[in-house]
Formats: structure tokens, C-alpha cells, sequence
């Protein structure tokens, strides 16, 4: 026999939800928000009476470790942390984004004046930069041989 017991864990992937929680065997288990983002992909490392939660990549500090938790009895259960809320938006204004500097806008000249909310978005957009040719419909009616009904 080895001198130190064998540490048997489960370890799957799971995705955090927008409210910084993971889903593991029925229950909610929190990740702090300054290191996590919605729909980033965790592993989750869990022993009879731990879970601990795992970035896929590591930090700047090599440190993969985003939270412990005691494993929950039970399903149902949520184990949080509050401070691990700490930088999500209350909800109290249209912020939705962590951490205390708000995105910078991904174009780097202004919009015209000429521009709407929904085209300062669209604007911002990569594929908004790819050059399309314009053309009629009735184009795509002969191309695909289909036409029109007439009466």
C-alpha cells in the first residue's frame, strides 16, 4: 500500500452562468467574477466533501484555481460567496459588463451625427468592414429559377 491514500475526484466541465454560478451535481456552486465570464467553460474538481472550480487557462501567476467550496449534501443547494459578486452590475443601470473601466468603443474613428444607437452598434461589429456587392432581388429569383407569381 502507498504510504498516502489515493484522492479519488470527479472532474467534469461546466459552463458559469451570468450570475457567476456553476451547475455540479444539482446544485450552484459560485466563481468570482473578476476571474470568470459568462459561458466560460470551468473545471470542476470535486472530492467526496470539496469542490473546487478551475480556469482552463492559466493566470499571469500560473494559478488555474478560481474558488473552493465544501461540497453541498443534497441537490438544490446554492454555495456562494458573496464577495465573489463583488463587480457585477446591481442592475440598477444599463452596465453589464465587470470590473470598474466600462469597453472601449472597438472603432477607432467617432460616428456621424447621421448615426442612430442601433448603427453605434452595428458599427462595432468586424463584419461591418467587409465589403458586400448590392444587387436587386429579382437577381436571386433567376439564379435560383424561381419567379414571382404573376396574375
Amino acid at each position: 500500500m502507498p504510504p498516502t491514500p489515493y484522492l479519488v475526484a470527479e472532474r467534469h466541465l461546466r459552463p458559469v452562468g451570468k450570475d457567476c454560478l456553476v451547475a455540479f451535481d444539482g446544485n450552484l456552486y459560485s466563481v468570482p467574477a473578476r476571474k470568470a465570464r459568462p459561458r466560460q467553460l470551468v473545471e470542476i474538481r470535486a472530492t467526496k466533501s470539496q469542490v473546487m472550480l478551475h480556469s482552463t487557462i492559466a493566470d499571469s501567476t500560473g494559478e488555474t484555481l478560481l474558488a473552493m467550496h465544501p461540497r453541498a449534501v443534497g441537490r438544490g443547494v446554492r454555495v456562494v460567496e458573496e464577495q465573489h459578486w463583488d463587480g457585477l452590475p446591481t442592475g440598477k443601470g444599463r452596465r453589464t459588463t465587470t470590473g470598474e473601466a466600462l469597453p472601449r468603443p472597438r472603432h477607432d474613428h467617432p460616428l456621424g451625427e447621421e448615426s442612430g444607437p442601433l448603427q453605434a452598434l452595428l458599427n462595432r461589429a468586424a463584419a461591418t468592414r467587409v465589403e458586400v456587392g448590392r444587387r436587386t432581388l429579382s437577381v436571386y429569383d433567376e439564379l435560383t429559377g424561381t419567379r414571382p407569381f404573376h396574375q
